[in-house]
């Protein structure tokens, strides 16, 4: 079945850099919207950024100009790129495929910003 695989998160310090990485199998990549979801303790699960087929992003008031998300069709391969990183960026980040009525989910990647 459809799997997506989360990785790149860890421990940063604040104003430090991180890059997310989603890898998609079984699924024909380059038909779904990807996107990166985010939920902090105690939150509720929240957008952070999409990428359409095409390339079209879109991104959360509260990381534009921050983050940068990309995908590379080839690698079957979604990207988040969070520079400028905050404590209140600390969540587990989600890997989302869309395609029509379809959804797939990963399992999640921890960032935690903290000093």
């Amino acid at each position: 079945q459809v799997q997506l695989v989360e990785s790149g998160g860890g421990l940063v310090q604040p104003g430090g850099s991180l890059r997310l990485s989603c890898v998609g199998s079984k699924m024909s990549f380059s038909a779904y919207v990807m996107g990166w979801y985010r939920q902090a303790a105690g939150k509720q699960r929240e957008l952070v950024a999409t990428i359409a087929s095409g390339g079209t992003a879109n991104y959360a008031d509260s990381v534009k100009g921050r983050y940068t998300i990309s995908r590379d069709n080839a690698k079957n391969t979604v990207y988040l790129q969070m520079n400028s990183l905050k404590p209140e960026d600390t969540a587990v980040y989600y890997c989302k495929a869309d395609l029509r009525l379809v959804t797939y989910w990963g399992k999640g990647t921890l960032v935690t910003v903290s000093s």
